[in-house]
């Protein structure tokens, strides 16, 4: 099982890797042997994911086992991707997984298994957002049971899925089509997903959908509206094993005062916010059918760090989108420069298959899209690592995630710092840590935005069964 893309890919990995052993299926390391069938969960989000997705396919056909290509790639373009991949044994969609043993079982028994035939998934589920709690549609990450999920990595961190889909209608974006509506799991099933990945080692519990803003609005009024992600986040750090709960996904325009101070103040979850602004100039962001300003941004992050002044504000952005100007770039550099975020993304525009966005006026050249990529990026590295240099004498709470390196220091993370995209903590003289260990300690030194930091002691836990 090779999983490329987002961390909602890895939990649609855990699924098909517990249906795969449900049906009969073991799973391999490539390195101890050739498998019979490989299974190749793509990315469809951007060309250059697009681009990693084929030549993970390719290099898996190297090999000499069957290639079975699912996943996002494979969900948006179906048969075109198996006539242009002749590679792929089979090109299989989200509708697939459910029988997944069973296909796999046909494609190395040499029979042809058709490939799937992309459809706007929109179309599958109700438009009132109530009604699609009760549809039959294959909703990848959604199908829990202890034999539907195996983990396939025992860090200490496991992303959990709590909805999937999107209703928003941003111009750039193709997620909506082949992912679908907005559909959220039920409160009980995540918690006990989540009870089950502490018994089986994970310690921070990282909370993912394509809007978690969104969360709870078409669970009927016993479940729906307003506090319904933060029933969900307080349950969750409640778990014993539990250590941390993180967020992740948030929409500004839909971040309420109530969640604000939930995850800035719940005891067990990161004050750590995850917010999607994309841009700051208000004509850019109209383009995109997205919502805010400069001003708003501001005020939102003050709201944040009015609860908590250290929390963790992390955003992405994209530059070079049709019609922005000159001052829109000014624009965003200032909201940049006054918000002081941890981490930013920054990615030049490129047209999506499909999208509102394609079809607008105003392109730019890749000249000037690079070139304004450079800028921000140049700017958000002295940001970010301003606004680490900013924690040198405070305190912070270290997940160990690798144990003692060759310095005799160890690596992890603070409740500012999600998995893979917001640097990361040196503990100086960790030999004596294990991995999942979770250790106060201070901020002495930094390194971009990685911290370095000296322990001051190692705190209790509650394990998982415990009360």
């Amino acid at each position: 099982m090779l999983t490329l893309g987002c961390a909602r890919n890895e939990v649609d990995s855990e699924e098909l890797a517990g249906r795969l052993a449900g049906g009969g299926w073991e799973l391999v390391d490539p390195e101890e042997g050739t498998p019979d069938v490989i299974v190749v969960n793509t990315c469809g989000f951007v060309e250059s994911a697009k681009k990693d997705s084929v030549d993970t396919l390719l290099a898996a056909a190297d090999t000499g086992a069957k290639v079975v290509a699912v996943g996002c790639m494979a969900e948006r373009y179906g048969a075109e991707l198996a006539d242009s991949l002749p590679e792929a044994s089979a090109v299989l969609g989200f509708d697939h997984y459910p029988d997944l043993a069973e296909r796999l079982g046909d494609v190395v028994a040499g029979h042809a298994v058709p490939s799937h035939v992309p459809v706007d998934r929109r179309t599958l589920l109700p438009i009132s957002p109530v009604e699609r709690q009760q549809a039959d549609v294959a909703v990848p990450g959604h199908a829990w049971g202890p034999v539907a999920r195996k983990r396939l990595d025992s860090g200490p961190v496991a992303s959990l899925k709590i909805a999937s889909g999107c209703d928003r209608r941003c111009s750039f974006c193709a997620i909506p089509s082949f992912r679908g509506s907005f559909v959220s799991r039920h409160p009980d099933e995540i918690v006990a997903e989540g009870a089950w990945l502490a018994g089986e080692g994970a310690r921070e519990l990282v909370l993912v959908s394509e809007n978690s803003t969104s969360y709870g609005k078409d669970l009927g009024r016993e479940h729906a509206g307003q506090g319904a992600l933060e029933a969900v986040i307080t349950r969750l750090a409640a778990l014993p094993g539990i250590d941390r709960v993180r967020v992740s996904y948030l929409q500004p325009a839909e971040t309420r005062p109530n969640l604000v101070r939930a995850i800035a103040t719940t005891p067990g979850v990161a004050d750590y916010f995850d917010m999607s602004f994309q841009h700051a100039s208000e004509p850019v962001l109209r383009r995109m059918r997205r919502f805010g300003n400069t001003e708003s941004f501001l005020g939102l992050i003050d709201q944040i760090r009015s609860h908590s002044p250290q929390a963790g504000i992390r955003s992405n952005v994209i530059v070079g989108f049709p019609g922005e100007t000159e001052d829109d770039v000014d624009e965003l550099a200032r909201f940049l420069t006054a918000a002081r975020l941890d981490a930013v993304g920054v990615f030049g525009y490129s047209d999506e298959d499909g999208t509102e966005a394609e079809g607008l006026d105003g392109k730019l050249d890749e000249e000037t899209v690079n070139a304004r990529v450079a800028r921000i990026s140049g700017l958000v590295e002295e940001l970010t690592a301003q606004r680490a240099e900013e924690r040198v004498g405070t305190e912070v709470v270290v997940l160990v995630e690798q144990a003692e390196t060759d310095d005799g220091d160890c690596v992890g993370r603070a409740a500012h710092q999600a998995p893979e995209v917001d640097g990361e903590c040196v503990l100086l003289d960790g030999g004596e840590y294990a991995v999942g260990d979770l250790v106060r300690a201070r901020v002495v030194d930094t390194e971009g935005v990685d911290l370095v930091v000296e322990p001051v002691e190692l705190l209790a836990r509650v394990e998982p069964g415990s009360q």
